[in-house]
């Protein structure tokens, strides 16, 4: 059997829900601590960030609700479908962000999963501040204008 072919920066997972309820204010780029039969399940495009969220467990950053599928091929090595995972960022950033999760009310929300070009998993979070349904409502009626401008314009010209 031939291997998967594989394009670098690869997304796996992304989780498309987290712009339309939250605010993001800026992003940043962890690695994430998995298992080899994690890895596997990844690389076979399998990953669901759905009610995901990071944030603190003794004093580290972790990534929780995450849902990778056991490997199939793996049966009793396999891992844990929902369990933590550590994400690893510099010190003096994860003491930044969380002091802004405790402080502000804001919140570490996982945009996507990815391979980079080295092939090594990593992980888009976003500080976030959640939305209220008029600013949800605003965003929709501001996405239909754009559209509809650039129908005209197409149109037209």
């Amino acid at each position: 059997m031939s291997k998967p072919s594989e394009t670098p920066g690869r997304r796996v997972a992304q989780n498309r829900r987290a712009r339309h309820d939250y605010f993001i204010d800026e992003r940043l780029e962890a690695g994430i601590m998995l298992a080899g039969t994690e890895v596997k399940a990844l690389r076979e495009g399998r990953a669901s960030l759905q009610d995901a969220y990071a944030g603190e467990l003794q004093g580290e950053l972790f990534l929780f609700n995450a849902y990778i599928p056991e490997y199939r091929a793996a049966n009793r090595f396999n891992h844990e479908t929902r369990r933590p995972r550590k994400l690893l960022v510099h010190r003096r950033e994860r003491d930044r962000l969380l002091g802004a999760v405790r402080r502000e009310g804001v919140t570490l929300v996982p945009l996507a999963l990815y391979f980079n070009r080295r092939g090594i998993a990593k992980i888009d979070l976003g500080l976030a501040r959640g939305k209220r349904q008029y600013d949800k409502r605003q965003d929709l009626k501001e996405r239909s204008w754009q559209r509809e401008r650039q129908r005209l314009l197409r149109d037209k010209g």
